[in-house]
């Protein structure tokens, strides 16, 4: 089948390149490269499902355990009496 195919440069420079390496036709190098990237389609099959597992914090909502000693902080200063900082 003869057709007409515009490429990107980026694109026909490594195809050029394959052709090179493989010492190919640039149009055995492009049905080289599509015939390839069908197969590899073809063999990839289904993707595995991703199974996402739920996490039960022992923590309430809200709090970012990543500040418990800012919190612990905050509530050292509540009990001495002195302001809180913001």
């Amino acid at each position: 089948m003869r057709t007409t195919l515009t490429l990107d440069d980026d694109v026909a420079d490594k195809l050029k390149q394959f052709a090179h390496r493989r010492r190919l036709s640039f149009k055995a190098a492009v049905n080289a490269v599509i015939r390839q990237g069908l197969v590899g389609q073809a063999r990839r099959g289904p993707s595995v499902r991703f199974r996402l597992r739920p996490f039960t914090s022992p923590l309430r909502p809200g709090i970012d355990p990543l500040r418990l000693n800012q919190l612990a902080d905050d509530l050292e200063l509540e009990r001495s009496g002195r302001p809180l900082r913001r």
